[in-house]
């Protein structure tokens, strides 16, 4: 009997124990096909993952912010647009090629509006501070833009249409490298994919005037007129670097006062040079006085609008979202010149403006902040300078400005 009861007693906990790693397995089991009824998702969530796919990228590009930059960037190129169908109308209808006095007379405009402003400026933003501070550098922005301006047309004279549109595109990797070493821009992928789009949208351009037969020029010499476009694409390049960060850091003002001013003096000198018997062929009439006011308010507009745009963005959006001036100047010419139309112009156009919206939705390339000295805030530059910030142990940091009074803030 008793060794009866114990082996009842020994066979109580073996079943026990068995019934326990059955219920063991039962619950793992049940957890294992939970998780694989979470991890496989249902037909419905599957078919609704493009869709909420599609409304994150709109609700990315329907913004404020980008609509604003896609009007803006599409207001310069309008304004280029209109210089270039007024030298165009100039040049085929009245035989007038003057590209340096017409550039002159916008330096004039700039001159006279915002170099006067700075000259009843006081302070350290007044005229004779900026020219003792920094007339070297203005200097040489002045003259990468002049001799853009002026390289650019010239090049016309030697190569044809379709390799202005395509090298002048050379300008924006090396924008992108110049702000990328003296900005300090950091570009991320989706940028560079951007920047891909909107020159593929030119090589459609370059393709619809090939079939369109626009292709054809009068250049004498290939390879110089290539040449001219790389330089002028490159010096474009250095003018829009020391834009973004004069009006970036600066002020928008006392950029378009300096270049008014060199630009004035520079595009003077090489007028009297190189232009002076071309100025005095022309039969001036009202028409042509006319054309030459349009061209001159264009730039003046260009010149005054770009810096707003410019700080808003940077000069790498700006240049792509100009990319499309070459298509408004070509639908004017269809009434104006007899253009041939080709949809391929429509298709550009399009790709363009996606690359654009696609470059401006992302984040902004960031760049590490420069101490500039802003003007007329001489107390507030010498807190910046000498600013002591302690560790992290420190819960304070001492101000000094440049008197003898000393200010404690609390970092908590």
């Amino acid at each position: 009997m008793e060794e009866a009861a114990a082996d009842a007693g020994a066979r109580r906990p073996a079943a026990a124990a068995t019934d326990a790693a059955d219920a063991a397995d039962a619950a793992d089991a049940a957890d294992a096909a939970d998780a694989a009824d979470a991890a496989e998702p249902s037909p419905g969530a599957a078919a609704s993952s493009p869709r909420r796919l599609l409304a994150l990228l709109g609700a990315k590009l329907c913004t404020w912010h980008i609509w604003r930059t896609v009007i803006l960037g599409q207001m310069l190129s309008l304004f280029i647009c209109g210089t270039a169908v007024t030298s165009q109308y100039l040049a085929d209808k009245f035989h007038v090629n003057t590209p340096m006095l017409q550039s002159f007379i916008n330096y004039c405009l700039l001159l006279l509006v915002y170099t006067t402003m700075l000259v009843f400026k006081t302070g350290s933003d007044s005229l004779c501070q900026i020219l003792k501070q920094r007339w070297w550098k203005y200097i040489i922005v002045g003259l990468a833009d002049v001799e853009a301006n002026y390289t650019i047309v010239k090049a016309y004279q030697y190569t044809n249409l379709t390799s202005v549109q395509l090298l002048d595109c050379f300008g924006i990797p090396v924008l992108m490298t110049l702000s990328w070493f003296l900005l300090r821009a950091r570009y991320k992928l989706i940028h560079f994919v951007a920047v891909a789009i909107c020159l593929l949208g030119v090589a459609t351009m370059v393709g619809a005037d090939i079939l369109a037969g626009r292709e054809e020029g009068e250049g004498s010499d290939v390879v110089i007129g290539d040449v001219l476009v790389l330089l002028a694409a490159s010096l474009y390049a250095i003018s829009n670097v020391g834009e973004e960060y004069i009006v970036k850091n600066l002020s928008r003002m006392e950029f378009l006062g300096m270049v008014g001013l060199f630009g004035t003096i520079i595009s003077g000198l090489q007028l009297a040079i190189v232009e002076h018997k071309e100025i005095m062929k022309i039969q001036w009439n009202w028409k042509i006085a006319l054309l030459f006011t349009a061209f001159a308010l264009c730039m003046f507009g260009l010149y005054s609008f770009m810096p707003v745009v410019i700080k808003i963005t940077s000069a790498t959006s700006v240049n792509l979202a100009i990319l499309t001036s070459d298509l408004y100047s070509l639908f004017l010419g269809l009434y104006l010149f007899y253009y041939k139309f080709s949809g391929l112009y429509i298709v550009s156009f399009v790709i363009i403006m996606v690359g654009f919206t696609l470059y401006c939705a992302a984040p902004a390339p960031t760049a590490e902040p420069t101490a500039v000295p802003q003007p007329g805030h001489a107390g507030l530059d010498n807190a910046a300078l000498k600013l002591e910030e302690t560790d992290g142990e420190s819960p304070a940091m001492a101000v000094q400005f440049s008197g003898e009074e000393t200010v404690v803030l609390s970092t908590n």
